[in-house]
């Protein structure tokens, strides 16, 4: 294939990719930006495949691990449940960013293979390409493992911090930028490894200083991160469609982690430093043993909710957990079957990934326009007779409004606590993600419905009859 029909096949490619971002903006047109994305990519890469030209032995390895991926991919994706998205997206990232690294070790070692250069004699702007693709590469790993291991509770969800963090991140930050310095003057191996390995220590205290609060933002700023990776390996391998690809996901991850940082009240650059003005003191939680709680059952909940003429519902992980939705929607068809009027109250960050929430109403048939999100809706709890909390904890907590010791003081949250009555459905009184005691528990119109999220929403159906 020559190589105008390929960029032009290359730049078709890009628009897919664009309508599809475009298309995934709305869960209205969701699906129709996936297929977008999806036929894009096989554009892209069967237009590559072609351009090689020699379809030699090693063209046949490349088909294979092309199959045996897409194959594991497809598996993972079919098997994976709702509740374990966020923890796949880190995981994928890390991928990303790996093969930006090996794409990049490749490059460097033998770069008469990619009309590079020759060992020691590539050329300076391809150099410059791949170091910084190789670094970013290197950091979206390893700071992608750590959110995963958080995410997976492998790791605890607390931030991890420790004296000087921010001035060590700092000078690894400054090595990084000397090292390329030195590596395009010297096109030295050494100083090419040590820029690996130092990115991959970045990447790593990069993500430990930040708290499960925040861990949705670090999902979309890693996101951000692969997609620069692949746009400066791109540039690399003169590959267009990789620098569209790759672009795209950069811009668009970046100006969704801008959003939600805004949406939470927290400086992006903090954020993006690696939790840059974080406490280093331990979540403490106040002696809950000394706090009245009133508990109730679903009769009680059925009976406050048949004589409401409004409830909002408030979802969050813990329904994706119980896989409570279709639940859910049952419970709330019975609700506007009697006249009483239903919406859905949607945080920014609930569950752990940007929109997981909406995706999981989606999957339950929850008609779009009675989602809304938080600025839409926060003055109407006031008028409502019911808040029906389904595993929601974090993005509920009046705390993050009174205590500006809070790790989460400054969030925007919901004012769940401003309703007549608030129905909070938990298995405990155990702390939210981000490890901060949930003061609405103890409020005097709460009501604490100690259960799992499905079976007690199951249950309050059969006393709605």
């Amino acid at each position: 294939m020559s190589a105008n029909l390929s960029a032009i096949f290359y730049l078709i490619s890009g628009i897919l990719f664009i309508l599809a971002l475009r298309g995934l903006s709305s869960p209205e047109t969701s699906r129709r930006g996936n297929l977008f994305g999806i036929l894009g990519m096989i554009i892209a890469i069967t237009v590559t495949f072609l351009a090689i030209g020699n379809f030699s032995n090693s063209f046949i390895y490349v088909l294979i691990v092309l199959v045996l991926g897409g194959l594991i991919g497809s598996f993972i994706a079919y098997k994976i449940p709702m509740t374990a998205m966020p923890e796949l997206v880190a995981g994928f990232h890390s991928l990303v960013g790996l093969a930006a690294v090996f794409v990049a070790i490749s490059a460097f070692l033998n770069p008469e293979a990619f009309n590079l250069g020759y060992p020691r004699d590539i050329k300076l702007s391809s150099l410059i390409e791949m170091s910084i693709g190789a670094a970013i590469g290197a950091i979206t790993f390893s700071g992608s493992i750590i959110a995963f291991l958080k995410l997976r509770g492998i790791m605890s969800g607390s931030p991890i911090t420790f004296k000087g963090q921010h001035y060590i991140n700092l000078l690894l930050g400054i090595s990084i930028i000397v090292l390329i310095f030195y590596l395009c003057n010297t096109q030295s191996e050494s100083f090419f490894w040590n820029l690996i390995i130092i990115s991959f220590l970045l990447g790593l205290l990069l993500i430990i200083p930040i708290g499960g609060a925040d861990m949705p933002v670090v999902i979309s700023m890693l996101n951000s991160y692969s997609g620069w990776a692949a746009a400066g390996i791109g540039f690399t391998l003169e590959n267009s469609a990789l620098i569209i690809t790759g672009a795209l996901v950069g811009s668009s991850g970046a100006i969704l982690s801008y959003i939600m940082c805004k949406g939470m009240n927290r400086s992006f650059f903090n954020v993006i430093l690696g939790g840059f003005g974080a406490s280093d003191e331990k979540l403490s939680n106040k002696d809950k043993d000394q706090k009245p709680v009133k508990a109730g059952n679903a009769e009680d909940a059925a009976f406050l909710m048949k004589n409401a003429s409004s409830v909002i519902i408030v979802p969050g992980y813990g329904m994706a957990v119980a896989q409570a939705q279709h639940a859910l929607r049952e419970m709330v068809d019975k609700l506007k079957k009697n006249g009483i009027k239903v919406s859905y109250a949607i945080h920014p960050v609930a569950g752990r990934m940007p929109g997981h929430m909406n995706v999981l109403l989606a999957e339950a048939n929850v008609p779009y326009d009675e989602v809304f999100e938080l600025e839409e809706i926060n003055n109407d709890f006031a008028n409502a007779d019911v808040a029906y909390v389904i595993g929601a904890n974090d993005v509920t907590n009046p705390i993050a409004k009174t205590d500006p010791q809070s790790p989460i003081y400054g969030m925007p949250v919901l004012d769940v606590e401003k309703c007549k009555s608030v129905l909070f459905v938990k298995r405990s009184l155990s702390p939210g993600y981000a490890g901060v005691d949930n003061e609405l528990f103890y409020r005097d119109n709460t009501l604490m419905l100690f259960s799992d999220a499905k079976k007690m929403t199951e249950e309050i159906i059969k006393n709605l009859d």
